[in-house]
């Protein structure tokens, strides 16, 4: 039987008080408590105004949307009971974060003590995607290769434009935010398999990182799972995109592996106009211009993903997601997470609305969009 490119992913929620728009001051351990007392699939993040819900392995979108929407809806429910709003967005924008609670957690909590006010800063949510690979010796060569596309993924993603209550000018802040962690952003052009193991023996035994859990970079192999991890991608507000960007991801790896002519041999070059196009994607989101190195010219992320779309005809039909992979255009077209709460931000100034009651305004949107799990 061919591979599957099976898959399963998480996505990162926050919460806000319905009251008062703002992150939960007071703890929300009794809401913790009965989402994962009632809800299979919900996990704790870091700080206490967060929740990650996680769909088990699949081959099937159908499958999939059918689990994260169970969780998403549940957990709305449950929130409405103690007083909480639920939504997806990378960045919280109310929050405020010297504010924030941490979850009590003995990983969180070394956390804590080693990245001290970096790590109590980093109040963000993003969407991880695994996906399968046929031969996991090979996922280090496949990163490398797939780095080229991760710009076009995060513009797709993009839904952190506010920050402690500011309006950043930017799609997608909270890589910028993120990058204050160490061991963030992409990952280097490693020599195969043997160099990436040899650089994690090292930061292991030298006390850098306990495991290669603690690379967090924005792919990485899991070293749970015969897997690629990605993790550039902000926390879609809207299922539908979540899934959509997955689906892309899935056929991207199977492009990858199926035509290993593809981005061979990336240099430094190559590495450099990837991290342009990663801060491109950040700043502009589905509106960037990302540059193409082998044209030597910037293209706009809607002609990107028709080309990217073609690319990956043949692995979208193999994997029965070609619906899903081509709403990756209708973001494209119509605007990411961010546009939607930069317009529900402008009509609330423009009729009058305090800059409070904007931002309240943004949160009651995500939550809606978040709870809307149809399509």
């Amino acid at each position: 039987m061919a591979h599957e490119y099976r898959f399963g992913i998480e996505e990162e929620l926050f919460l806000a008080s319905s009251r008062t728009r703002a992150a939960p001051r007071e703890s929300v351990s009794a809401f913790h408590k009965a989402a994962r007392g009632r809800l299979e699939g919900v996990e704790r993040e870091m700080l206490e105004s967060q929740a990650e819900i996680c769909s088990k392995p699949s081959a099937s979108f159908a499958e999939t949307h059918e689990a994260l929407a169970k969780l998403r809806t549940g957990l709305c429910a449950i929130g409405r009971e103690h007083g909480l709003k639920v939504f997806a967005a990378g960045t919280h924008p109310t929050a405020i974060w010297t504010d924030q609670r941490e979850t009590a957690k003995v990983r969180y909590r070394k956390m804590i003590e080693t990245l001290q006010m970096v790590g109590r800063r980093s109040i963000v949510s993003g969407l991880h995607v695994h996906v399968e690979v046929p031969e996991p010796d090979q996922r280090i060569a496949l990163i490398n290769r797939l780095m080229p596309f991760l710009p076009v993924l995060l513009a797709l993603s993009t839904s952190s434009p506010f920050y402690e209550r500011h309006r950043t000018g930017l799609a997608g802040y909270r890589l910028r935010a993120y990058a204050e962690l160490p061991r963030t952003g992409l990952p280097e052009l490693f020599d195969g398999r043997d160099d990436f193991e040899r650089y994690v023996r090292v930061m292991t035994r030298a006390g850098a990182i306990e495991d290669a859990t603690y690379l967090w970079w924005h792919i990485r192999p899991s070293i749970r799972y015969p897997t690629l991890e990605l993790r550039v991608a902000d926390s879609c507000t809207r299922l539908k995109d979540t899934l959509a960007i997955a689906a892309l991801y899935r056929c991207l790896v199977r492009l990858c592996v199926r035509r290993p002519e593809l981005n061979a041999k990336p240099t430094g070059a190559s590495r450099g106009f990837v991290m342009e196009n990663l801060w491109r994607a950040q700043r502009d989101g589905t509106h960037a211009a990302l540059i193409d190195e082998a044209k030597e010219e910037a293209v706009p992320v809607r002609h990107l993903v028709e080309r990217m779309l073609d690319l990956v005809a043949e692995d979208a039909a193999a994997l029965g997601c070609a619906a899903q992979v081509a709403h990756a255009l209708t973001i494209a077209e119509c605007g990411s997470s961010a546009d939607g709460q930069i317009r529900a931000y402008e009509a609330s100034l423009a009729a009058g609305g305090s800059e409070r009651k904007a931002l309240s305004c943004v949160i009651d949107w995500l939550a809606r969009e978040t709870a809307d799990c149809d399509g």
